[in-house]
C-alpha cells in the first residue's frame, strides 16, 4: 500500500463515494479538514491500487481512529502500511475490521467498547414520516442544562465511556453540535423530547449518530419522529441517502419503522490504551 498525497484526493474520494455507507466518516473528515491535517479527526490514509485504480484504502485519525475501506483486502499489505503507528480504536464494517484487528494482534487486548451494531441504510425518497408530538429546533435553541446531561447519559450509557472521560466528551460534543449545527432536538412547547444527528455529511449523504431519548421517555416514538423530520429537512436540501448504526432490536424497529433497511454489521472497537502496530 502507498501512503496518499493531498494531491491524490479527488480520486481517494471518488473511490470512497463508490463504497459510501463505509466510508462515510472519512469523506465527512476529508471535506472538513483535509488529508494530513492537524485537526484530532484529520486523517492519514493508504491506498492499494491495480491497474492504477484505488482497490482498498485505510485511515488512521490522529486521534488514532482506524477506519478501514477494504473490500479486496491484503491485511498483510494493511499491517505493513500501519507499521509503528499508534492506534487506540477501529471503526468500520464487521467484515473488514475484525480480521483487520486480527491481522495487527489486537484482538486480545482490554476495551472500554466492543460492539458490532447493525448497519441500515435508506434512500431518502422512501422515508416514510411518523404522527407524533413536536417540532425539532437546532441543539443550541434547546434548554442547554437538560441537553448537556443528555450528552454525559449517551457517552456512559451508548458508548461506555468511564465517568471522568465522558464529562470532558460530552462538553466537547456540546459545542461541536452547536457549531456545526450537526444535532437537533424535538420539542414540544418548551420540553425537549428526543435529540438526534448527523456524525457525517456530505452533500449527497448523511450518517446519524447521536440519538438518544431519556429513559423517562422512551417508547413513544420520539426519537424516530426526531430523526424523521431531520431527515426530511435534509432531503429539502438535496440529501438522497442517509446510513445509521442500531445499537438494540428497539431501536433497529424505530429505524425500520421509517424506512431504514439492514445492510450489514458495523464494528466499534475502542481500546482502553493506545497500541503501537507491530510493537
Amino acid at each position: 500500500m502507498i501512503r496518499v498525497t493531498p494531491d491524490m484526493g479527488a480520486k481517494l474520494c471518488d473511490f470512497f463515494r463508490q463504497h459510501l455507507d463505509h466510508a462515510m466518516f472519512p469523506l465527512n473528515n476529508i471535506a472538513q479538514y483535509g488529508i494530513d491535517g492537524r485537526h484530532d479527526y484529520a486523517m492519514r490514509f493508504w491506498v492499494a491500487k491495480a491497474g492504477g485504480v484505488i482497490t482498498d484504502a485505510v485511515g488512521l485519525a490522529n486521534s488514532g481512529a482506524v477506519m478501514p475501506v477494504c473490500p479486496n483486502a491484503d491485511w498483510a499489505a494493511l499491517r505493513a502500511a500501519l507499521q509503528g503507528e499508534s492506534v487506540a480504536r477501529f471503526l468500520g464494517p464487521a467484515q473488514q475490521v475484525r480480521p483487520l484487528i486480527a491481522a495487527l494482534g489486537m484482538e486480545n487486548v482490554a476495551t472500554t467498547l466492543d460492539d458490532d451494531d447493525g448497519q441500515y441504510a435508506l434512500e431518502l425518497s422512501q422515508l416514510r414520516l411518523p404522527d407524533g408530538p413536536g417540532n425539532i429546533v437546532p441543539i443550541a435553541q434547546a434548554p442547554e442544562a437538560v441537553i448537556r446531561d443528555w450528552l454525559l447519559a449517551y457517552e456512559m450509557e451508548a458508548l461506555q465511556t468511564p465517568p471522568d472521560q465522558a464529562a470532558r466528551d460530552a462538553a466537547f460534543s456540546y459545542d461541536e453540535y452547536c457549531a456545526n449545527q450537526s444535532h437537533v432536538v424535538l420539542m414540544a412547547g418548551e420540553t425537549p423530547l428526543a435529540m438526534t444527528g448527523f456524525n457525517a455529511r456530505i452533500p449527497e449523504a448523511v450518517q446519524i449518530g447521536g440519538v438518544f431519548t431519556p429513559p423517562d421517555l422512551r417508547g413513544r416514538g420520539y426519537a424516530r419522529r426526531a430523526l424523521a423530520l431531520h431527515l426530511d429537512s435534509a432531503r429539502g436540501k438535496g440529501v438522497s441517502r442517509a446510513s445509521l448504526f442500531a445499537a438494540s432490536e428497539v431501536a433497529a424497529r424505530a429505524y425500520i419503522g421509517i424506512g431504514f433497511e439492514r445492510i450489514g454489521d458495523w464494528t466499534l472497537y475502542m481500546m482502553a490504551d493506545t497500541h503501537v502496530v507491530g510493537a
